[in-house]
């Protein structure tokens, strides 16, 4: 497992710290590093492995392609984001974003809008290189308020590519996007809705 600093993470953490009792939401499975991080400081954790609920509704076959699928499209939304409206205060995306085609983000982001109550906040990564190789896969974790722990899950293609401009576009219906310069190759990324 490797780690990394994480001055996204950092500022996401005081925002943490602002109110006590917050409903956080985050993609990426159950980590009882996270676990215990966030309920130690007084919020209720919500779950959900977003990346395996994205190979079960569309490995088999063209990945990409099948993320077309209206039946596989309803089930995977079914599975993945089957929570109330309005129903969190805090959302850790981490780069999951980054492997949806178009059509299927643009259903993505609308229902995360919608998850999210008012003034609510997302932690999210994206991949800095522009390159079309596969980009490295992982489950993320909160080690302390300062660094990720990633555990690698293989390599994955990504759908398309977010450059600062495409992050606001993608963020549109949100109050404000944050950009943290990073030393490696991930772009960090806090919204407020």
């Amino acid at each position: 497992m490797e780690t990394r600093q994480s001055n996204g993470l950092d500022q996401f953490c005081s925002l943490l710290e602002e109110r006590p009792g917050l409903a956080i939401l985050d993609l990426a499975g159950a980590s009882q590093g996270t676990i215990n991080f966030v309920t130690g400081l007084g919020h209720r954790l919500c779950f959900d492995d977003f990346l395996q609920h994205l190979d079960s509704s569309f490995a088999e076959g063209d990945f990409y392609e099948n993320q077309s699928d209206p039946h596989r499209v309803e089930e995977f939304v079914r599975c993945a984001l089957d929570f109330p409206d309005a129903n969190f205060d805090v959302a850790l995306v981490w780069d999951t974003l980054e492997y949806l085609t178009p059509s299927l983000l643009a259903l993505v982001m609308g229902r995360l809008h919608a998850m999210l109550r008012p003034g609510a906040v997302v932690l999210a990564l994206f991949h800095a290189q522009e390159q079309k190789a596969p980009i490295p896969s992982c489950s993320y974790r909160i080690q302390d308020r300062k660094t990720i722990a990633m555990a690698r899950r293989g390599d994955r293609q990504r759908a398309q590519f977010f450059n600062n401009r495409g992050l606001e576009k993608l963020f549109q219906d949100f109050k404000s996007v944050k950009f943290f310069l990073t030393r490696d190759a991930l772009r960090e990324v806090i919204v407020r809705r």
